[in-house]
């Protein structure tokens, strides 16, 4: 028996919210998909998320909801990370904060599935150690299901490499998030775990990276701070769909999706 896990990448904004809307089910049809993960981490105008667009991205048929760097960006999100169980943030922030790191979620068959976030520290915010932290986390999941899905929202590729390989066997799968580029690299590890370094974004790709490429630019000219606002031509959806044995945990398939939404 499996298990099918659709992953989407960083939705960006409203242009990112509709491409789920036009293709997610779609996608969940075609591949038949059992649990659509996504990482909401920009879909309220392109920075944080909010009560609001994570009651949309649910009502498109998403699942769980996982985070990052950008999680605390919409003041609400403080409190409303207390009360939601489908949305997760990145388990290596400090002891304290609010919110969770992992959840498991119950398929419609029944079978339950662990999902795991974890920040990188190169390049980014100076958290906890993700490779330790995850190896407290799958030892407490480990109790409940093999099934384990670990977004791991980093900025370097080596990071986001050696926790793959450090994870291999133990998870399912570790897909990485935050860049918004997909990468070409999915493949299964000699340990059975899916690895692929980043699924990219759900959004407007004619940007830099989800937002206006006019403003990017005259930021890098001028370095002086600048507003971003997401931009709007070219939606795509990028995701990863990952097909993972229920008894062992280990993961049998992995296909990149990269999908145009009209």
């Amino acid at each position: 028996m499996c298990v099918k896990l659709l992953f989407l990448g960083d939705v960006v904004g409203k242009p990112g919210r509709q491409a789920l809307s036009y293709e997610l089910h779609r996608l969940v049809d075609r591949y038949l998909v059992d649990l659509v993960i996504a990482n909401g981490e920009n879909a309220a105008g392109g920075f944080g998320i909010t009560e609001e667009t994570a009651k949309d991205l649910f009502g498109c048929g998403i699942h769980m909801l996982t985070s990052g760097n950008h999680i605390w960006d919409k003041k609400d999100a403080l409190s409303f990370i207390k009360k939601e169980e489908k949305l997760v943030r990145p388990a290596n922030y400090p002891e304290g904060t609010p919110g969770q790191g992992s959840a498991i979620i119950r398929t419609a068959g029944g079978v339950k599935v662990a999902v795991l976030n974890l920040e990188g520290r190169v390049f980014m915010n100076n958290l906890d150690c993700p490779f330790r932290v995850a190896d407290r986390e799958i030892e407490r999941l480990n109790v409940e299901t093999p099934i384990i899905f670990v977004d791991f929202h980093a900025e370097a590729t080596s990071e986001k490499a050696a926790l793959g390989f450090y994870l291999d066997g133990r998870v399912s799968a570790v897909v990485g998030t935050h860049t918004h580029v997909q990468t070409s690299d999915e493949r299964i590890l000699p340990g059975g775990t899916a690895y692929m370094t980043d699924a990219g974004m759900c959004g407007a790709f004619d940007s830099v990276i989800g937002v206006r490429k006019e403003e990017a630019i005259e930021r890098f000219l001028t370095q002086l701070p600048t507003k971003f606002e997401v931009a709007k031509k070219n939606i795509r959806l990028n995701a990863v769909v990952i097909e993972v044995n229920e008894t062992s945990g280990k993961a049998i398939s992995i296909e990149r999706i990269s999908v145009s939404c009209g």
